[in-house]
C-alpha cells in the first residue's frame, strides 16, 4: 500500500494527495510536520534525510520532494493520463511544474507567510505588497496559456496542472487584491469540479 507522510494543510502535501485522489490509489496518510512533528525521528530521517514533507513509500520505493512524488505517481499509475506520453506535452507540463518552484513560489510564499502565518504586529507590509505586485505580473503568464487551451499543457488535465492548481487555491483564498484573470478563473472553476481537488486542495488556508 502507498504511504504518504505529511499534514493536510501543507501545499506540497496537497499536490501529492490530489494525485492520489485523482487516481483512486489505495493509501494511508500519516500526519507529519507542523504541529504533528515526527520529522526528527530516526525512522523518518532514514526515509527522508531532508526531514521535510511530503515523503511517499510505494512498496520498496521511497520518493521525496513534492514534484518528484507527483511525477512518480503519474508515471507509474497513469501513463498517458496525468503522465503525458507525448514528449512535447510532457515538456510543457514539466515546464509549468518547474516554473512554480523557480518563479511563482517565492512571492506566493512571502504573501502566505506574511499574512497567514505571521501575527499582524510582526508583519512586513512593504515586503508583502511587493510580493502581491509580483504575483500580479506572474499569473497573467498562466492566463495567456489558458486562453489557448483549457489546461496548462494541453486540452486535458496533466501533472502540469497539479502544482499550479494547488497554488491557485491558495492565491484565491488570501486577503489580497488580484488582477482580472478570466482564463485562470475559468481553469480554477474546472478544477473545483473535480472530487479529488475538493477533498485534498480546497481546504482552509492556514
Amino acid at each position: 500500500m502507498l504511504t504518504v507522510w505529511g499534514r493536510p494543510n501543507s501545499l506540497n502535501v496537497q499536490k501529492v494527495m490530489w494525485v492520489v485522489g485523482e487516481l483512486g490509489l489505495e493509501h494511508q496518510r500519516i500526519d507529519a510536520g507542523g504541529v504533528f512533528g515526527g520529522l526528527d525521528t530516526p525512522d523518518y530521517g532514514a526515509l527522508n534525510p531532508n526531514r521535510k514533507i511530503p515523503t511517499i513509500q510505494d512498496g520498496p520505493v521511497v520518493v521525496w520532494e513534492s514534484h518528484a512524488c507527483v511525477r512518480y505517481l503519474a508515471a507509474r499509475y497513469n501513463p498517458g493520463g496525468l503522465w503525458p506520453e507525448d514528449l512535447v506535452i510532457r515538456a510543457h507540463a514539466d515546464m509549468w511544474m518547474d516554473w512554480l518552484h523557480t518563479t511563482l513560489m517565492a512571492p506566493l510564499g512571502v504573501v502566505f507567510w506574511g499574512l497567514i502565518r505571521t501575527p499582524e504586529p510582526q508583519r512586513d507590509p512593504a515586503a508583502i505588497a511587493r510580493a502581491v505586485d509580483e504575483l500580479a505580473k506572474l499569473w497573467p503568464l498562466v492566463d495567456a496559456v489558458l486562453a489557448q487551451q483549457p489546461f496548462v499543457a494541453c486540452k486535458r488535465l496533466t501533472m502540469g496542472d497539479i502544482p499550479l492548481g494547488a497554488a491557485c487555491h491558495r492565491y484565491y483564498n488570501m486577503p489580497i487584491e488580484r488582477p482580472s484573470l478570466p482564463h485562470v478563473e475559468a481553469w480554477h472553476a474546472r478544477l473545483q469540479e473535480r472530487r479529488a481537488y475538493q477533498s485534498h486542495v480546497m481546504l482552509p488556508v492556514t
